[in-house]
């Protein structure tokens, strides 16, 4: 059974830094494509940034420039380093593997 676990949010002052990583157990080694999501209540889940088989990565135009996601196929493991973060990027954050495996999320909060 394929069980997908995010880690590092927490609270955080805006301007700050935080790196989530996400690991996934139940699989075997491979090269995976990894995205993360987040969703605020009462709003739909929306695509943060993504990175496919190939490497290529995708981000919405709100964290460009400002997130990174990276991923340790070796590891089976994700990560999205967010950087100046803003009020509103406050969520939960959701790692997916394969576009077809969720974790439970972990609470990004962003405030003074």
């Amino acid at each position: 059974q394929v069980e997908i676990v995010e880690s590092g949010g927490g609270l955080v002052q805006p301007g700050g830094s935080l790196n989530l990583s996400c690991s996934a157990s139940g699989i075997g080694p491979n090269i995976y494509a990894w995205a993360w999501y987040r969703q605020v209540p009462g709003r739909q889940r929306e695509l943060v940034a993504s990175v496919g088989l190939n490497g290529r990565t995708n981000y919405q135009n709100s964290v460009k420039g400002r997130f990174t996601i990276s991923m340790d196929n070796a590891k089976n493991s994700a990560f999205l380093q967010m950087n100046k973060l803003e009020p509103q990027d406050t969520a939960m954050y959701y790692c997916v593997l394969g576009a077809l495996y969720w974790g439970q999320g972990t609470q990004v909060t962003v405030s003074s």
